[in-house]
C-alpha cells in the first residue's frame, strides 16, 4: 500500500482533479442553462435545445479532460467502474485501484461542495438541485436498464477500440461524443450517471438519494459485463491472428 502510494500519489490527485473538473463544469452549465434565475434559460425556452448544448458542452469537458496534461496521465479513468473494470483486467494493481476510487469520489463532492458555496441558491434550488442524478418520468427500471446499457456500450467502445492498431486512436474522440450523445438521449430517463463518483458527488450535498443505489451499481455491472465480454473475445482473436501469421 505504502509503496503504491508513493509511486503514485500524483495519478491519484489527477483522478480526482479530473472528476473535480467534471462536476464543476456540470454543476455551471447546468446553472446556466436549467435554473430559473437564469437569463439564459429564460431565452432559450427549448428544452430539448438547451439539453442539446449541455450535451456538447459536457462532452468537450470530457475531452480536456481526457487530454489536459493535468488530467490524462492517470489514465483519466475518472468513474470507479472503470477503474473496477481495468483492475479485473488487472492492468491496474489492487492498491493503485482503491486510491484511485477514493480519488474520484472526494474529488467529485469536493467540487460540488465548492460550487454550492460559490453559486449557492441558483445550484441548490430546484430544478437544478445540485444536479443530482435522479430517474426520469419513465420510472426506476427505464433508468435502471438505460444506465446499464449506456454503461455497457461506453466500456465495449473503450476496450475494442483501445486495444485496435488503428482505432485506438479514436478512443478518447468516441468517449466524449458519447457523453455528449448520453447527456441528450439518456439524460431525460435516468439523468445520466454511469458514474458511481458523479453520483456520489452530488448525491451527497445535496442530501438526496432517490434509487441511490441503481446509480451505485447499473454502471459497475454494466462495465463489468463489457469487460467480461472483452476478455471472451480477446483470446480468441489473438488465437485466429496468431494461426494468420504462422500460415495455418
Amino acid at each position: 500500500m505504502k509503496a503504491s502510494f508513493r509511486k503514485n500519489w500524483l495519478h491519484y490527485l489527477q483522478e480526482a482533479l479530473g472528476l473535480a473538473i467534471f462536476m464543476v463544469s456540470a454543476c455551471s452549465f447546468a446553472v446556466i442553462l436549467e435554473s430559473k434565475m437564469s437569463f439564459v434559460h429564460l431565452a432559450l425556452p427549448d428544452e430539448f435545445l438547451r439539453r442539446v448544448l449541455m450535451g456538447i458542452v459536457m462532452g468537450l469537458t470530457a475531452l480536456f479532460i481526457f487530454y489536459g496534461p493535468w488530467t490524462s496521465p492517470s489514465g483519466s479513468h475518472i468513474n470507479p467502474a472503470v477503474t473496477l473494470s481495468f483492475l479485473y483486467l488487472d492492468r491496474i494493481c489492487p492498491w493503485d485501484a482503491v486510491f484511485y476510487i477514493l480519488a474520484q469520489f472526494i474529488g467529485g463532492v469536493l467540487a460540488v461542495l465548492l460550487m454550492q458555496w460559490i453559486i449557492g441558491a441558483a445550484l441548490t434550488d430546484l430544478p437544478v438541485s445540485s444536479v443530482v442524478t435522479v430517474p426520469g418520468k419513465t420510472g426506476l427500471w427505464p433508468a435502471f436498464f438505460t444506465e446499464l446499457f449506456i454503461a455497457f456500450g461506453t466500456m465495449t467502445m473503450v476496450l475494442f477500440t483501445s486495444d485496435h492498431r488503428v482505432l485506438k486512436k479514436c478512443t478518447r474522440p468516441a468517449a466524449g461524443i458519447l457523453v455528449a450523445l448520453y447527456v441528450i438521449i439518456a439524460g431525460p430517463i435516468s439523468g445520466f450517471g454511469m458514474n458511481p463518483a458523479r453520483s456520489f458527488a452530488s448525491a451527497v450535498p445535496a442530501h438526496t438519494y432517490t434509487a441511490f443505489w441503481m446509480y451505485m451499481m447499473a454502471p459497475v455491472l454494466g462495465m463489468l459485463a463489457a469487460t467480461m465480454l472483452y476478455s471472451r473475445i480477446r483470446p480468441v482473436q489473438q488465437m485466429v491472428k496468431n494461426k494468420e501469421n504462422i500460415g495455418l
